[in-house]
């Protein structure tokens, strides 16, 4: 196991409970195929600070959430042969929603990992880079990859695949579901247009997006549609929802007369005849093919090349759990470009 025997938690003792309480929390042990890792950095999401404000999912309490993390292995399970102890990995924790147990969530210094749900980082990439990616990577590619009512494109290869001829539109590119997913998408060979404030329009290009468009432009809509005129839109990824979903399902009415629009969060304010909006849960694909060809087949090998950046970038909040509720507190204030992380050691 661990030079270190005990593991700590920022816990939610009941539901809405605010401040995290840190207390002990079991020392897990991988089975089968997972790894145990020792956590290093764990980034925040917006979901993550809906858990405790809202906690609009059930949830067997006291409770630990959180989502990504990176780390070092320190444990494997009796069936394990990818990875080793000291192994450096990032990783989606899936342990949400489950009917017991918290040794698959992010906030603590042990996490048990599913080995398809995790990625080498190589050197030159630091821990709390590496934790920005996972559930903005795993939410995009359910998104993209999945099978229809998703995308269901084409997977991501490195090195890249010719291109399809095909053009995705990312609304909130500069969000981390669309950093990842213009990187995603780009990646498996498809042109992607993005939406984002004018402050982050060189952000996405360096992304990999060949065009950016102000989503608060007044006619957003029709510069879109002008924009897309006579290509092939495969679909849409809105990281965004409400408004931004609306209009992405006017803009695949009007460019193809049918197609998919998938969105994190929702709220077309109507059905449209011959468009899906499908709403995205970014743990999907740890049930289907769709977790290993991003995690394993892909992503090392594009880290490691440079063609993939972990983003957005980190903003450090503090270090230790204790800072965990500060970090989820300031993202309810919400970030642009960016991404909380709290280092844990």
């Amino acid at each position: 196991m661990s030079t270190t025997t005990t593991n700590t938690a920022a816990w939610l003792p009941s539901p809405k409970a605010h401040p995290f309480e840190i207390k002990p929390a079991p020392m897990w042990e991988p089975r089968g195929t997972e790894i145990l890792i020792r956590n290093k950095a764990i980034a925040i999401n917006p979901i993550d600070a809906g858990l405790q404000k809202a906690a609009f999912m059930p949830m067997p309490y006291p409770a630990i959430i959180g989502h990504d993390v990176a780390g070092e292995v320190v444990a494997l399970g009796p069936e394990h042969k990818r990875f080793k102890k000291g192994d450096r990995v990032l990783g989606m924790a899936v342990g949400i929603g489950k009917e017991k147990g918290n040794d698959e969530n992010a906030f603590q210094r042990f996490t048990v990992l599913q080995s398809h749900m995790a990625a080498e980082i190589p050197e030159g990439v630091a821990f709390e880079e590496a934790a920005v990616v996972p559930l903005g990577l795993s939410t995009a590619a359910c998104g993209l990859f999945q099978e229809r009512p998703c995308l269901g494109l084409r997977y991501p290869t490195e090195p890249r695949r010719e291109s399809t001829r095909q053009t995705v539109l990312v609304w909130g590119g500069s969000s981390s579901v669309g950093a990842n997913g213009i990187q995603l998408a780009v990646a498996a060979g498809y042109e992607v247009v993005a939406t984002a404030s004018p402050k982050n329009f060189e952000f996405v290009k360096s992304l990999g997006a060949s065009q950016v468009f102000d989503y608060n432009a007044a006619l957003i809509e029709d510069d879109l549609v002008s924009a897309l005129k006579g290509k092939t839109l495969a679909g849409v990824l809105d990281c965004i929802g409400g408004q931004a979903c609306t209009v992405s399902v006017n803009v695949v009415h009007r460019v193809a007369g049918s197609g998919i629009v998938t969105t994190t969060k929702g709220g077309a304010e109507k059905e449209v005849e011959g468009v899906t909006v499908q709403r995205l849960f970014g743990t999907t694909l740890r049930d289907n093919g769709v977790g290993k060809a991003v995690f394993e087949d892909f992503l090392p090998k594009a880290l490691k090349a440079g063609t993939f950046k972990p983003a957005p970038s980190p903003v450090v909040v503090g270090k230790g759990l204790e800072s965990v509720q500060a970090a989820v507190d300031k993202m309810l204030g919400g970030v642009s470009a960016q991404k909380l992380v709290v280092t844990l050691e």
